[in-house]
């Protein structure tokens, strides 16, 4: 993810959420340290909620996991059960007000709760907290934050008092659309959700002594849980003394998210049994079927285009080289590049290793294409560099249509591609030549049959209905769709 101030030309990850369950194990650590697993899927915020059995206390603050945690803070974090999230804001502003794990009143005790996804349908939730509101019922303070999450803790903090927490999320989970995983906990009980379609994924691990559940099997790796299985589409988990239990709250649409396995997931995840290398390796493969060049090396923009890299030079039986350096420790940071700073742009990221590219004529692997100011950025440093010839080959079909489903893609109006061809998009980024994977072999890459898997942002059929207002924007019916 770029810093503030550069050219910030890539799909922004959403969330990742971790929760454990683990008697006389140190939950806050474990937590800490599934986090630090998933911080590519956000680096906005991190915050951390532990429970002792008594009282439910929530640490957070903008930045990385590594920034917002010390020993000192762990070690204050007591108790058995524990949930975290790692944030990339797709709704509300990157304020401290919105990290997560948020927290209300709830009953006689509280609740903590924190989400990846994003609900399209926060007008009708909030016109349920309104009716709720105005038959006075309890525990309706004032909200502190803007995002979706906070709806839904302030919608299941409007029931009644003595509700059991289960009764109210059965009756809540049903009315929430649009793609969200939830881990949320009262001082006794953890608790987790997937929505009908199962967009993000969400898995269930176990420890020697407790459950985990995590946004991705690579988190389960890191803390030492032995992965279990996928938390279903519609499936709501609770984890307490008396052990797992689990219900439908709807029935299973699978729409799993395609772009996962192009960019957002760690190469080292499996979502619905697909790992996600090999996967990515295949579809370079099927990139060098489709488009072919006559090319010297082929050299991936680290790290997301690396095992797709790799695949394309397998297949075309060109060399594969590392062209780029990348500095892994450009992140998240709180200063604010110098203009001097700003115009090198991609250069605080990528530098070329002049002597493996020089005279080469090269084939550039990458994920995608969004605005395309990286890519012509990159193009025109690497011919600087000496490259004769410069073919860009993506390992994903044109993004021509925003997410609305917990991606912060560009706007339509800011993505490159729609209304331009790829002869024009080539141009346009200063390429010798311009590839982007199909759709249909993309789809055969993955190994999946297409109608389990949302494409909207390639192709505009979106499988969940968006908001009305942004539908009519852009020119979707969703009523015949």
């Amino acid at each position: 993810m770029t810093s503030p101030g550069m050219t910030d030309d890539l799909p922004h990850e959403e969330c990742g959420v971790f929760g454990v369950y683990a008697p006389g194990e140190a939950v806050s650590k474990l937590t800490y340290y599934g986090l630090f697993a998933l911080q590519h899927r956000g680096q906005e915020s991190a915050g951390i909620a532990v429970s002792n059995g008594k009282r439910i206390m929530v640490f957070k603050d903008m930045g990385l996991v590594s920034q917002v945690f010390d020993e000192a803070t762990l070690s204050s974090l007591t108790g058995h059960l524990a949930i975290g999230h790692d944030r990339y804001s797709t709704t509300g502003a990157s304020v401290w007000q919105n990290a997560q794990p948020t927290f209300r009143q709830i009953g006689g005790g509280g609740l903590a709760l924190a989400h990846n996804g994003n609900l399209t349908n926060t007008d009708e939730i909030e016109e349920l907290l309104a009716a709720a509101e105005q038959e006075d019922v309890p525990h309706k303070d004032k909200m502190d934050s803007s995002n979706d999450t906070a709806l839904i803790t302030a919608l299941m903090a409007s029931y009644p008092d003595g509700e059991p927490i289960e009764q109210i999320a059965l009756d809540v989970l049903p009315k929430l659309a649009g793609a969200f995983c939830l881990v949320f906990m009262t001082e006794t009980a953890l608790y987790a959700a997937r929505d009908r379609n199962g967009v993000r994924p969400l898995v269930l691990g176990r420890l020697e002594n407790g459950w985990v559940v995590a946004s991705e099997t690579a988190a389960l790796d890191i803390v030492g849980a032995t992965f279990v299985r996928e938390v279903e589409p519609g499936e709501f988990i609770t984890i307490d003394s008396a052990g797992l239990r689990s219900r439908r709250f709807a029935e299973t649409d699978r729409k799993g998210c395609l772009f996962e396995y192009v960019y957002l997931a760690r190469p080292d995840t499996k979502i619905a049994g697909r790992p996600v290398q090999p996967t990515r390796v295949q579809i370079g493969r099927q990139l060098a079927i489709e488009y072919p060049v006559e090319a010297d090396l082929v050299i991936p923009v680290p790290e997301s285009g690396t095992p797709a890299a790799l695949g394309y030079a397998r297949e075309s039986g060109i060399p594969f080289g590392m062209g780029l350096v990348k500095n892994s420790y450009v992140g998240r940071t709180f200063i604010q590049p110098s203009q001097t700073i700003r115009q090198l742009g991609i250069r605080l990221k990528l530098n070329p290793l002049r002597e493996v590219i020089a005279g080469k004529r090269l084939v550039v692997v990458d994920d995608s294409i969004v605005r395309g100011n990286t890519q012509r950025a990159l193009i025109r440093m690497l011919r600087e560099a000496g490259a004769r010839e410069v073919h860009v080959r993506i390992s994903s079909p044109p993004v021509e249509w925003p997410c609305f489903y917990g991606i912060d893609f560009a706007t339509r109006a800011e993505l490159i591609a729609p209304g331009l061809s790829t002869e024009e998009i080539a141009q346009a980024i200063e390429a010798d030549s311009l590839g982007y994977v199909s759709l249909a072999g993309l789809h055969m890459s993955v190994g999946l049959d297409a109608s389990q898997l949302c494409s909207a942002c390639f192709d505009g059929k979106y499988p969940i209905h968006i908001p009305h207002g942004a539908a009519a924007a852009l020119g979707i019916d969703q009523e015949n769709a």
